[in-house]
């Protein structure tokens, strides 16, 4: 008999739940990627709609003997009505409304999300979205120069892409514990810089050509992946055994199909033995139980016992805002989303002014910020988890943040090279903290101990924290529009203050982590001498 191959062995070493759990984290992966893909165009396409004109065919005047030239209306090369001298204002304005509809809706989405199926509800989220960016770029097609429509269809957008992180989050944090939550998650979180790769690439593919397909196709995409969400989305591990339950127990013992729950949270219960404690699916979850269905062992005499009368309410805002930690994190992520978004928005432009670089090259290059923000936001997670210090990992990394933003300033002045080499370090920095906070951080206040197991306060907590968030999201772009007409000198100013605020919101938590930490020796002493 041939032996087995040792690919395969591997294969089979995985047992339903984890290739379940697997399935899981690839797949929200790549619906989050899809939301972040369809968000960067604008970045791209700002220096088209604004840009030199200088090296359009200028027509010549009257006077031909003094060989002056003029721009010709017609070939007028900005798109209006952003072809003004307040262009930037402009644009900004345009981040403004995404983000500040962005941040309002936001703390809405996560209470509506915690009393919705998940996967209905980030389905339509998705496809919507997916129509609001299509007819963005739709502006080009049928030659639409108002700016209220843009504003309109910003508005919309950003209302509806809040239906993605509390759900996304809130299913990742159902089938993963927090055994080594910060690495598994700051792998999860690369989706943000990978979406935006991948964004800067399609839209600066067509931007130079056909600037409203750089918005069309990210469109189809984040609708398409809608669909496989609605196909493929299993919100819980709960979910899974009760399917294989109706189909593979007894008719005696199946599950009744009229059990309802939310977002995958079935009140079901263990009970090994009368008298004994009877557990929830959570808590066999977290406790390592592999099992996947309702059906058990008859030496371990389980049966299911439904109480629909215990299942947990969903945590009330006041409530969330209780939650220690809470509040620091959310206004230490205010000030660095702020900074990480000003970056999305205006990177590509801040480039082709800087580097002198044309729109495709400028966004490609702008790719290199995600890439460092990829390998920050992985070793935050695994930092983190070593530590077991989430406030100080942030707090050291937004120290460091700053005086590399003014690096990086000073350098992109002198090419291409240094430019490449800061854009990396500032990106691994500025994107640590805000990765760490938004996955790790906002799982484990989701599930924290005051909560008693009520797992359904993931999604309101994590909408808080990223709603709060994303009010210096929608700040910080507006800023460096405003800023930015009276030097890029005056938006990096801005982006450095940002971070050390951030900081000092984090100190009291850092200070409380060490003080743990040093009383953590004295009890193992105290122990031994006994």
């Amino acid at each position: 008999m041939a032996p087995v191959p040792p690919g395969i062995r591997f294969l089979a070493s995985f047992n339903r739940v984890q290739w379940y759990r697997a399935f899981t984290f690839a797949l929200t992966f790549l619906l989050y990627t899809s939301f972040h893909l369809s968000r960067k165009p604008i970045s791209i396409v700002k220096s088209e709609l604004h840009k030199n004109c200088s090296h359009v065919m200028r027509a010549p005047t009257e006077s031909s003997s003094s060989q002056q030239t003029v721009l010709h209306p017609e070939l007028d090369c900005s798109w209006k009505p952003f072809d003004r001298n307040n262009y930037k204002q402009l644009l900004g304005a345009m981040d403004y409304s995404f983000l500040c509809a962005y941040a309002i809706g936001m703390y809405l989405s996560g209470i509506i999300g915690e009393r919705l199926p998940i996967r209905l509800y980030l389905t339509v989220g998705m496809l919507t979205s997916g129509l609001f960016t299509c007819l963005f770029g739709l502006g080009y097609v049928y030659d639409i120069h108002s700016l209220g429509f843009y504003v309109f269809v910003q508005v919309a957008n950003g209302l509806v892409q809040t239906t993605g992180w509390p759900s996304v989050v809130t299913c990742i944090g159902n089938w993963f514990g927090k055994g080594r939550r910060g690495l598994i998650m700051g792998l999860w979180n690369s989706h943000t810089s990978v979406g935006n790769i991948l964004g800067s690439l399609i839209a600066g593919y067509y931007v130079s050509s056909n600037w409203g397909l750089s918005f069309i196709v990210p469109g189809v995409i984040i609708a398409a992946m809608g669909v496989i969400c609605f196909l493929f989305l299993i919100e819980h591990p709960n979910d899974l055994k009760i399917a294989i339950a109706q189909s593979s127990a007894p008719s005696s013992q199946k599950v009744h199909k009229n059990w309802n729950g939310v977002n995958g949270h079935k009140d079901l219960y263990l009970q090994y033995k009368p008298g004994a404690k009877a557990q929830s699916w959570d808590t066999e979850l977290l406790l390592g139980q592999e099992s996947v269905g309702v059906c058990v062992p008859v030496q371990q005499q389980q049966v299911v016992v439904v109480k629909s009368e215990a299942e947990p309410s969903p945590i009330s805002f006041m409530g969330a805002l209780r939650i220690p930690g809470v509040v620091e994190f959310s206004l230490c992520l205010l000030f660095a989303k702020l900074v990480s978004y000003t970056f999305l928005f205006w990177l590509p432009l801040y480039i082709t002014k800087a580097v002198h670089l044309d729109a495709k090259k400028a966004g490609d290059l702008s790719t290199l910020f995600d890439v460092g923000g990829i390998v920050g936001g992985i070793l935050a997670g695994v930092i983190s988890d070593k530590m077991e210090k989430r406030a100080t990992t942030c707090a050291v990394m937004l120290l460091l943040a700053a005086p590399t933003l003014y690096g990086f300033s000073m350098m992109s002045q002198f090419g291409l090279g240094p430019t490449i080499g800061m854009l990396l370090v500032c990106g691994g920095l500025v994107n640590g903290p805000y990765a760490l906070i938004t996955t790790a951080v906002s799982a484990d206040l989701g599930t924290h101990k005051s909560l008693k197991g009520n797992a359904r306060a993931l999604s309101t907590v994590t909408a808080i924290i990223d709603g709060t968030g994303s009010v210096g999201a929608a700040v910080g772009p507006l800023l460096a529009g405003l800023l930015s007409g009276q030097g890029w000198d005056q938006v990096f100013y801005m982006l450095m203050t940002a971070d050390f605020l951030a900081l000092l919101l984090l100190l009291r938590l850092v200070m409380k982590e060490l003080c743990s930490q040093r009383k953590r020796p004295g009890v193992t002493v105290e122990l031994k001498e006994h």
